[in-house]
């Protein structure tokens, strides 16, 4: 079968066995149906959420006049920006219950949850909120981004019990209402964006970050494959907590279950301990899909240079490694143990080095001075994280913060620990790939021979995953769930003592 892949800003064609099975999220299997999509249909189903929410009071209730209120929203990498998104209506909806008991507009900040991603530009803010919302908030200095760098806006709360030290936004902290809007929407980290993971990774101090971002926790037999039970989500779930109970208030949440296109299909508000469970019930069903009847030895995507955390992220290769460790992740029930990866990448040395400013300076090091995996490059992640040029163009250049490549290279070793090899086709500098620990060749047809020849025999099992970086994700399951290495009801030890 020929099949046309991501690369570079385009695609590029394979020629692969006609028993290649091919999964298109979305389409190979269809989401659960989504909420209408016209305006008044979600503004009513949001509406109906956020005076019924789950463990807490509504807002209405929780709010009065006279209250200072944070509104918490997540950054451009997730969440959709059509003009019904999820984003745009649940803001317009808190804001008319806050006006109706008496809150002032005066007293309303939103606040960008960007964590150590880079600081809104002011087009992207124009674009998350849409034009009538960035036009209230933003000319009178109400909207924001999260500076995890800004020591006068943050407070530092102290340990956890399980040692996690908790450094906060105070804008949230301060306000007699702090209102989170997220999404559940299926992650790598933890499986799934939204809850005590958005206040846990959006509002947070690199240190804070650094509590699960780390080798310790993400090379933990509980992170591959992904759940929701695992010392990661514990730890999302532990600080978030512990924020609640230092600022002695819940965070009010409204989160919506996401399908492929970004579109709601459920809406839950409330208390996120009693509210996170709930919505991942739909959302199982969307993201944990159990299609599979074999184990794959071959698995086929392409790879393009513009996607999730930006421009470059398809060339730049630490930010390779990420992406392909996110498919391990996702992936690993079923995935053979002996599993190969064939991706073609652009990979021609562009590291956007102004969003990334510090990588290219983390691929040289890796080169030298006994670095021979990944983890062992993770002993520079506080050199690197108190670097001040590094944390200035992050503070006024919408750079990421110098940390996040270290959660970045944490997660890049999961690809090498879970596969046999990976090949990167069509690289126009193949020696930054090598440089990663990958196989280079021209094609996929090339790739894939030698891969025959030397790891998964003459009739491997082959999965094709086009678009896999341009749709929301899936977590892929075995059909029988017994065949599965992990469900995502396994117990797991808590780490909030």
């Amino acid at each position: 079968m020929r099949l046309e892949l991501e690369y570079g800003y385009g695609k590029i064609g394979a020629e692969l066995p006609d028993t290649t099975d091919v999964f298109i999220p979305g389409e190979t299997v269809a989401d659960p149906p989504c909420l209408p999509q016209d305006w008044d249909s979600l503004y009513e189903a949001t509406l109906q959420s956020i005076r019924n929410p789950i463990g807490m009071p509504p807002l209405a209730e929780t709010a009065k006049a006279g209250d200072r209120v944070v509104i918490v929203i997540p950054d451009i990498v997730k969440g959709g920006c059509q003009p019904t998104s999820h984003r745009k209506v649940a803001i317009r909806v808190c804001l008319d219950e806050l006006y109706r008991v008496g809150v002032q507009k005066k007293d309303v900040l939103l606040l960008i949850s960007n964590g150590l991603h880079p600081r809104a530009t002011v087009e992207e803010m124009r674009t998350i909120l849409g034009e009538d919302l960035f036009q209230e908030f933003y000319p009178c200095g109400q909207l924001t981004s999260h500076d995890s760098e800004d020591y006068e806006h943050l407070v530092d709360l102290d340990y956890t019990e399980s040692g996690d030290h908790v450094i906060m936004n105070k804008y949230v902290y301060d306000a007699d209402v702090a209102i989170l809007i997220g999404h559940t929407q299926g992650n790598p980290y933890g499986g799934y964006s939204g809850g005590y993971k958005h206040c846990a990774t959006g509002i947070t101090h690199w240190r804070s970050i650094a509590a699960h971002h780390v080798p310790s926790v993400m090379h933990a037999p509980d992170f591959v494959p992904v759940s929701t039970n695992s010392v990661m989500r514990e730890k999302f779930d532990c600080q978030g907590m512990f924020m609640e109970e230092k600022m002695g208030k819940r965070f009010f949440c409204c989160d919506a279950v996401l399908d492929t296109k970004s579109r709601q299909i459920e809406i839950h508000s409330g208390y996120a301990k009693e509210m996170q469970p709930v919505s991942w019930k739909t959302a199982d069903q969307r993201t944990y899909v159990h299609w599979a009847e074999k184990k794959y030895d071959v698995v086929v995507f392409g790879m393009p240079t513009n996607f999730h955390y930006g421009d470059g992220m398809g060339t730049n290769p630490i930010q390779m490694m990420q992406a392909l460790s996110a498919q391990v992740i996702r992936h690993k029930r079923v995935l053979a143990d002996h599993c190969v990866f064939i991706v073609p990448s652009v990979c021609n040395g562009w590291f956007h080095d102004e969003r990334w400013p510090y990588l290219r300076t983390l691929y040289e090091m890796f080169q030298h001075d006994s670095m021979n995996i990944l983890p062992d490059m993770n002993r520079y992640g506080e050199y690197f994280a108190t670097n001040e040029e590094y944390i200035r163009k992050y503070r006024f250049a919408n750079a990421f913060h110098p940390f996040h490549g270290f959660s970045m290279m944490s997660c890049g070793h999961l690809a090498e620990e879970h596969t046999s090899a990976i090949y990167i086709v069509g690289a126009k500098e193949p020696g930054i790939a090598r440089g990663m620990g990958l196989k280079t060749r021209a094609t996929v047809e090339e790739a894939l021979a030698d891969a025959m020849k030397k790891y998964v025999g003459p009739n491997p099992n082959i999965l094709a995953l086009p678009r896999t970086y341009t749709t929301a994700a899936v977590h892929l399951c075995m059909k029988d769930p017994s065949l599965n290495s992990r469900t995502r009801d396994g117990a797991v030890s808590g780490c909030c003592g």
